[in-house]
């Protein structure tokens, strides 16, 4: 197995220049590699301490912050709970998701329950809010860059994203002991939202599957951002830019002892957001695979049912026809 060749970009060039290059490398690749985002090496560093601190907490505390009526939307999911669409067996993680803080009454609130913050380890509530912030910045300049990629105006995502529904991940992978019975530290999957973007865990595994079929690494440098296209912006796109599949898979020999860290941010659109189809991504060689619209929060259940977030008879929006 090789690692994908995927160029690393700067996101200080021009924004056009820019546009040009992440656009070429996501349909190529489904994935980009970014430079140069300006989020603070000192906050990353504060936030990797703290997500080994609490995932070392005892099974028994992290568990009070569990809530599973919340889908895992905020709090804690305990080990093997997720599963990837279509799997057979559950992921071999436990995570913790931070979201968007909304205001007292506002009108999303009911598709985005409050945060649950740790009494432990110090200061968790304080980095990750900041951390949130600088993630939650640097996905609303690469969808700009994206939108002129893709002839839009660079704002267009602007609105649609505005007090979007986005998750941070702080995810463990425990070292492995005995048999694991066929599961991976996270099964074959593609991304639930418009842009996913990835901080460099410690420990390798991350891969792609390429269009032939083949899976390779992917090892950004360490101060760059792995980012690639969700399954929202795949459908608004109409393929045109691609959701590409991609696990976590399972280390062999010394490496099996240790744990594996990584802190994805899911961007995410405003719950109320309508998914259509731009009309400049329709064409006779590429026909209109989604017709009907449908709500992104709708969207977004429907997937939480599939990977084991959320029991399979709870009732979601429908689709819009």
């Amino acid at each position: 197995m090789e690692d994908a060749a995927i160029p690393v970009l700067s996101m200080a060039d021009e924004p056009g220049q820019f546009a040009q290059n992440i656009g070429r490398s996501f349909r190529k690749f489904g994935f980009a590699v970014v430079r140069d985002h300006g989020i603070d090496p000192a906050l990353i560093a504060e936030a990797w301490r703290l997500t080994e601190a609490f995932s070392a907490l005892p099974e028994s505390e992290k568990r009070q912050y569990h809530m599973p009526d919340l889908a895992g939307a905020r709090g804690y999911t305990p080990f093997g709970t997720e599963i990837a669409k279509g799997a057979e067996v559950h992921d071999l993680k436990e995570f913790w998701h931070v979201g968007r803080d909304l205001e007292g009454g506002h009108p999303l609130a009911a598709a985005m329950p409050a945060n649950i913050w740790p009494e432990r380890p110090e200061g968790f509530r304080e980095v990750f809010t900041a951390l949130f912030a600088g993630f939650d910045r640097v996905g609303a300049i690469l969808l700009s860059r994206i939108a002129l990629d893709l002839g839009l105006r660079a704002d267009w995502f602007a609105p649609a994203i505005a007090d979007g529904n986005s998750v941070m991940r702080l995810a463990h992978y425990p070292p492995l002991n005995g048999a694991t019975n066929g599961a991976l530290r996270a099964g074959p999957h593609e991304d639930i939202n418009l842009i996913t973007l990835l901080l460099g865990a410690q420990e390798a595994g991350l891969e792609l599957l390429t269009r032939n079929g083949a899976w390779q690494g992917i090892n950004p440098p360490e101060d760059a951002l792995v980012v690639n296209i969700g399954d929202m912006l795949q459908r608004l796109t109409n393929h045109v830019l691609p959701s590409t599949t991609h696990r976590v898979r399972n280390p062999v020999g010394e490496r099996a002892r240790f744990s594996r860290f990584s802190m994805p941010f899911f961007v995410h659109l405003r719950s109320d957001f309508t998914l259509e189809t731009l009309p400049q991504c329709i064409s006779t060689q590429n026909p209109d695979r989604y017709p009907h619209g449908i709500t992104a929060d709708a969207y977004l259940q429907e997937r939480l049912r599939e990977i084991g977030l959320k029991p399979l008879d709870t009732l979601g929006s429908q689709a819009l026809n």
